[in-house]
């Protein structure tokens, strides 16, 4: 599939999201539906210097797949933002609605197979909660939202860049809350769909070998056998094991070693040792990426029944309005869903060809 179907929730129409997500879009060469205010967008193009004759509003979504060359959909499934719902670095209350609103008509669109994919632009968890919308007070992020909305039973938070791969155990939680949360079945959990992951992308860091996993430990050098704690031995080992076991059952050829203590997990995969780690909490995996990835790193929903992917960074409300915005997460969000998308349609038809039972593929 060279033109996957892309449709993109631009984010708080107060940040650098609609800048972004059109620069991006300017240069993909997938097919894609920009889910946002028509005005913004069109703003956003002007100020980078881009013909904003290519945006495109359109009534229905479905009819932005089928465009002429160069043109770019822009859907609005809300009404048209007031100048000062859309005034950079402020965000309302109508823009925190507006914003949640697009991220579910881009995953309804998904979900239903109108799209192949959803892409996310930046929002502001903040304005949405205060927005009082439909489901606004108990947003968190995009994961946890998209989770409940899809209904899917298990969904593991992961992030690519070229130079370094890592999933999460547990997500936004209290520190002190981790050590709790960690379970055999989380940790198998976030194992398993970043082997889903690396099996899409198809790259090894090192051709000499195939794919492995690096599982982090939790507490310095990885327990010290139990004299620095006992969760690798009663909780991540057993996971890793339970991993293996699905990851072998499934097809997806990955290895997966660990537990190994989270200082060398990270440097070891920075240099090609490991093509991805799973880390047990949030900062233990966004601190090495942000160093090594930030600007370029995506977010991806490992366990949806849709692809979802994001840009690895916020609405950067200091730099909105200005025209200097950075593209390149946003560019590799569009890439990355589009490798995906055809990674599972082909797994969909070997399954096809194999005559196996009919039942949905893995997302990654």
């Amino acid at each position: 599939m060279t033109r996957a179907r892309l449709a993109v929730s631009v984010g708080c129409p107060c940040g650098i999201g609609p800048e972004v997500a059109v620069v991006a879009a300017y240069d993909s060469r997938a097919r894609i539906v920009l889910v946002g205010d028509h005005r913004t967008l069109d703003a956003a193009a002007r100020q980078r210097g881009l013909d904003p004759r290519r945006l495109v509003r359109v009534e229905n979504a479905n009819d932005g797949w089928s465009l002429g060359t160069g043109a770019i959909a822009v859907w609005q499934p809300t009404r048209d933002l007031a100048l000062c719902d859309r005034r950079s670095g402020a965000p309302t209350r109508k823009s925190g609605a507006a914003q949640l609103a697009w991220i579910d008509a881009a995953c309804d669109l998904a979900d239903a197979g109108d799209a192949d994919a959803m892409v996310t632009g930046p929002v502001s968890k903040e304005a949405i909660a205060r927005s009082r919308a439909t489901g606004a007070g108990a947003f968190l992020g995009h994961t946890e939202h998209l989770q409940r909305r899809l209904r899917a039973r298990e969904v593991v938070m992961a992030f690519w860049s070229r130079e370094l791969t890592t999933a999460l155990v547990t997500t936004h939680l209290p520190l002190v809350a981790v050590p709790r949360a960690i379970t055999t079945a989380s940790v198998a959990r976030a194992t398993y769909w970043l082997g889903v992951l690396l099996a899409a992308v198809g790259r090894p860091r090192s051709r000499a070998r195939g794919l492995v996993i690096a599982v982090a430990g939790l507490n310095p050098h990885a327990g010290e056998a139990g004299l620095l704690g006992n969760e690798e031995r009663k909780k991540i080992a057993p996971g890793i094991a339970r991993a293996k076991a699905r990851l072998a059952a499934d097809g997806v050829r990955v290895d997966v070693a660990g537990p190994v203590p989270a200082e060398s997990a990270f440097r070891l995969a920075v240099a090609g040792r490991f093509d991805g780690v799973v880390a047990m909490y949030h900062d233990q995996a966004t601190i090495p990426m942000k160093l090594v990835g930030f600007g370029e790193a995506v977010n991806v929903s490992l366990g949806l029944p849709i692809v979802r992917t994001s840009v690895d960074h916020g609405t950067a409300y200091d730099l909105a309005g200005r025209g200097a915005a950075d593209p390149r997460g946003m560019r590799e969000a569009l890439a990355l869903a589009c490798v995906l998308v055809t990674a599972a349609t082909e797994r969909a038809a070997r399954a096809k060809r194999a005559g196996a039972p009919r039942r949905r593929a893995p997302r990654a």
